[in-house]
């Protein structure tokens, strides 16, 4: 689903670069992303976590999509010339991904699964074409966070079959993720490596 413009306000302002700076530290304090990986990033609005992503971990590949044109348009303006070489974008959805199984070794997703409307098929299609051993950085908003009086005067989002904590773990665990760090708020949201498990 689309973001309306003031969430677009949100999203794309310097205390969200700030905040997603300091979600990419605690991930490199929790796990290790290897050299010369191959990184997707769902949903990346204007850019600016990607920009981070490729600041920090230096992969191999990175590419980045959103399912709206304005931001990957955005997206265009905001990353700096010596870094468009590196970072791919393209307009795209998150509940069908365009790569083979197992290719790639990271995905990222700051706030994106809970606008999916079949959130379900994301997580799904991620644990797809990660490599085993592959890890899904997420960082998560529960309903009572967005779907309070005030967020729905402001804010769209999908409004039915979305997770909880309890529903996030167990379509998680399904897809043959174990968690390898989490830090949570029940009643706000969730930061987590999630780790897809070798199955053969």
């Amino acid at each position: 689903m689309k973001l309306n413009w003031p969430e677009r306000l949100v999203v794309n302002n310097p205390v969200r670069v700030m905040i997603q700076r300091r979600i990419i530290q605690w991930i490199k304090g929790v796990t290790r992303i290897p050299p010369q990986a191959r990184i997707l990033e769902i949903g990346c609005g204007r850019g600016a976590g990607a920009c981070l992503i490729q600041e920090a971990f230096h992969p191999a590949t990175l590419h980045a999509f959103d399912l709206d044109q304005q931001m990957i348009r955005m997206a265009g303006k905001y990353i700096k010339a010596e870094s468009q070489e590196q970072i791919c974008l393209y307009v795209g959805d998150a509940s069908v991904l365009p790569y083979r199984d197992g290719v790639l070794d990271a995905v990222f997703g700051f706030g994106v699964l809970h606008h999916v409307p079949d959130w379900r098929a994301g997580v799904r299609e991620i644990a797809r074409v990660l490599k085993p051993a592959g890890m899904y950085f997420l960082e998560e908003f529960y309903p009572p966070f967005y779907q309070n009086f005030l967020a729905r005067q402001l804010f769209v989002h999908p409004d039915h079959d979305r997770f909880s904590s309890q529903d996030l773990m167990a379509a998680l665990a399904e897809a043959g993720f174990q968690l390898q760090g989490r830090r949570e708020q029940k009643m706000i949201g969730i930061l987590a490596v999630a780790v897809k498990q070798d199955l053969v």
